[in-house]
């Protein structure tokens, strides 16, 4: 029996078993619904860079009952420093852990993305169906089902399909129209792997800026383990396509961007070869005009991805999950109406959280040139000698999701 006002239990597919397909499945299977989840990679993707949740993101997880777990595993990361060449601190950010107003550059809640998918993937897998290695290479539909075709020549009809498979979905490659490009652009790109940590990795991010747009950023996450990002400026083809290249290309190209770049570059791009997994892509927004098609609809990176440098990538996704299965739930006899729903009552929530992302602000913490980074350095040195990022994020009223209300519980009825 589905929650709500309906009794239908429906039958949903969900293509991507990342936080925000798993998140879905955490919902719709207690709404009452046979939820399956198809992940392309042949197991749990838990890997990944660490990740934070803010404002409506805790609140979405700790609807689920899974906040004490996130708890058990957060990162122990203090705040960020921007450091010199010489890895001398020129200025210090702390994160704001007084539990009130806003987040700043560190989280309060700050969690590797491995963790937090294995932490849902527990609280799932008894109520979901789990396919690893398999996708959805695409679909059909009519006004009483959509067939999904998957990667391995077999099919499988469904009342529901929703396209949880990120930045680059292939549903929503299929859903919107022809000649679409959902990608708002900032001209920035970005690199992570792990390292061998080391005695001087502490528990502060350290951020060096490079001239030419450079930026390298070191967080340790573990006792033996820490995370290099390697960030740049750049607004040509060659920069947008290498993320498709082999990962031996583009390790090659980012070791050739960055080799020159000072502090510890050397040791960051000696660490590559021997990475547990390398990441690269370029910063952008998904947005989408429409969200849903018929049977078919987008949730999470595939619909709305916010960015890196809006901090409410993952929460996004979270709270993407918790409005869509509440509509579904609340009205499964009527899915034009719950997709309709969703679309109208996130919008405002995503529109925030993109909006978060200022282009023109984010190439200034990007300097070209060694006087500009002297310059950006002495201004937050003084700002932190103020405390002005510590009183701004205590005093704020809200957080990066500005002042936008959860709805209710999406099992609830009514």
């Amino acid at each position: 029996m589905a929650g709500g006002s309906g009794t239908r239990s429906l039958r949903v597919l969900v293509a991507g078993g990342g936080v925000t397909g798993q998140a879905l499945a955490y919902w719709l299977a207690r709404g009452g619904h046979r939820v399956t989840v198809v992940e392309r990679f042949p197991a749990l993707r838990a890997s990944g860079a660490q990740v934070d949740l803010r404002g409506q993101g805790i609140q979405a997880i700790a609807a689920m009952g899974l906040l004490d777990a996130v708890r058990g595993k957060l990162v122990d990361e203090a705040g960020v420093a921007f450091v010199d060449a010489r890895g001398r601190a020129k200025a210090t950010i702390m994160a704001n852990t007084s539990g009130r107003g806003r987040q700043t550059l560190t989280s309060e809640y700050e969690i590797m993305r491995g963790d937090l998918v294995r932490i849902l993937h527990d609280a799932t897998k008894d109520d979901a169906e789990y396919v690893f290695g398999k996708s959805v290479d695409g679909y059909e539909q009519d006004g009483d089902r959509v067939v999904a075709h998957f990667s391995d020549g077999s099919s499988g009809e469904f009342d529901l399909l929703v396209g949880a498979d990120g930045q680059g979905s292939r549903i929503r490659r299929a859903l919107l129209p022809e000649g679409s490009d959902p990608y708002w652009r900032v001209g920035i790109h970005m690199a992570y792997w792990f390292v061998p940590r080391i005695a001087s990795d502490s528990n502060i991010r350290d951020t060096y800026m490079a001239p030419g747009g450079r930026q390298i950023m070191r967080r340790s996450h573990n006792p033996t383990e820490t995370q290099a990002y390697f960030v740049m400026r750049d607004d040509s083809e060659e920069s947008s396509a290498i993320h498709r290249a082999p990962v031996e290309r583009q390790q090659e190209f980012w070791a050739d961007r960055f080799r020159d770049a000072g502090w510890q570059a050397e040791r960051f791009i000696d660490g590559m070869s021997t990475s547990p997994f390398f990441y690269s892509q370029e910063i952008v927004q998904v947005r989408a005009d429409i969200w849903s098609s018929g049977r078919v609809v987008l949730a999470g990176d595939a619909a709305h991805c916010a960015s890196p440098y809006s901090g409410m990538g993952i929460s996004g996704g979270l709270v993407g999950a918790h409005v869509l299965a509440g509509e579904i739930n609340r009205h499964p006899d009527d899915l034009p109406t719950a997709l309709a729903n969703y679309d109208t009552v996130l919008r405002p929530f995503v529109s925030e959280i993109q909006g978060e992302v200022n282009p023109r602000l984010l190439r200034l913490g990007m300097p070209m040139s060694q006087r500009a980074i002297d310059a950006f350095q002495a201004a937050t040195a003084l700002a932190c000698f103020l405390h002005v990022p510590d009183l701004a994020a205590r005093f704020s009223k809200a957080d990066r999701g500005g002042n936008w209300q959860l709805p209710r519980n999406p099992v609830s009825n009514g």
